[in-house]
């Protein structure tokens, strides 16, 4: 009769576990930061939900980091100085060709993609007030762009100079924004953010403000001076004070890191996120477009061997030119 040394069975198949996660973990670092934006925002909520998660699953200490946003993220990530950013596609791509308004002349050539995000859309606020119903009405007010160095703070002062309208603009973070609005220091606060914007919907709920956009003229005008953008519809009901369709643009963003991120790590980082967005829903709604089929929505930057190697497993197709 043969009898079975359970025990020693069991002890094999731990070692054996360990060793392997030994090995995938190899190159890991001990902990992680995540580059976000300003308070306020849906990056810092995004960012720090994303980091939490991570920190629960791969056993990394992760944090969320606040920033100026996608500009600052991109060149963080290309000097190392942090180990993942949200971006905007806009920003990543001028950073890419070295266009970056914060190291100009410095292609950002070492930044990867991991996932898709969700698309972010540019809307205002003012006080109901100043009777502010679209970019137009900003001529000759006080408005703040959100912060220097955010999608918002780049691209809003560039469609009110392309819209030929004289503002007087500042810069602040979503929080320090939405309070200026409510004492009176300024008199609109534009800005780009994941739907529902934290900062507008305390607004809404404690002040006498209005959300606007473009007139159809408007609107018309920049989807044809910034080819960066595409066409978005604000649905009615987003916020309690918005019952109409509002038109608008947007840009995709995408979690992206450095070339450098062990492609163990990258890929355990992308299924993480990949593969349950019930779990990213409870951190914001906006990630009810953080899905694996979204990746078409990069058009230029290379995906981490990590990330390729996930999407090609779950039969989404990489181009070969995109598999960095």
């Amino acid at each position: 009769m043969r009898f079975t040394n359970f025990a020693a069975l069991a002890a094999a198949a731990v070692m054996s576990v360990s060793m392997a996660q030994a090995q995938d973990r190899d190159g890991w670092p001990s902990d992680l930061t995540v580059g976000t934006a300003s308070q306020g925002g849906v990056y810092f909520v995004y960012g720090n939900g994303l980091a939490s998660f991570i920190s629960e699953e791969l056993g990394i200490n992760s944090t969320g980091e606040v920033t100026g946003g996608p500009v600052q993220n991109v060149t963080l990530l290309q000097m190392q100085e942090h180990d993942i950013g949200l971006v905007t596609m806009g920003p990543m791509f001028e950073a890419w060709n070295g266009e970056s308004e914060l190291a100009p002349g410095l292609p950002h050539t070492d930044v990867r993609a991991l996932f898709p995000m969700y698309e972010t859309p540019f809307q205002g606020i003012a006080l109901t007030s100043q009777n502010i119903t679209s970019v137009a009405d900003l001529a000759g007010k006080r408005v703040s762009v959100g912060p220097a160095g955010g999608t918002p703070g780049t691209y809003w002062p560039r469609f009110i100079e392309a819209l030929g309208v004289e503002a007087n603009i500042s810069f602040a973070g979503a929080a320090d924004a939405a309070s200026q609005l409510q004492d009176g220091l300024i008199d609109a606060f534009v800005f780009a953010a994941g739907l529902p914007i934290g900062a507008f919907s305390q607004l809404a709920a404690e002040s006498d403000v209005r959300t606007f956009t473009f007139s159809d003229a408007e609107h018309a005008q920049i989807l044809e001076a910034f080819p960066e953008v595409s066409n978005f519809t604000i649905p009615g009901g987003t916020y309690t004070i918005q019952d109409a369709d509002q038109p608008s643009v947007a840009m995709w963003n995408f979690a992206v890191v450095h070339a450098d991120m062990p492609e163990s790590l990258a890929y355990e980082i992308t299924k993480l996120v990949m593969e349950n967005n019930d779990r990213m829903l409870q951190i914001h709604a906006a990630a009810a477009a953080t899905l694996p089929e979204n990746f078409v929505n990069n058009s230029f930057l290379p995906f981490h061997p990590g990330a390729v190697r996930w999407f090609l497993e779950n039969g989404y197709e990489i181009a070969p030119e995109l598999r960095g």
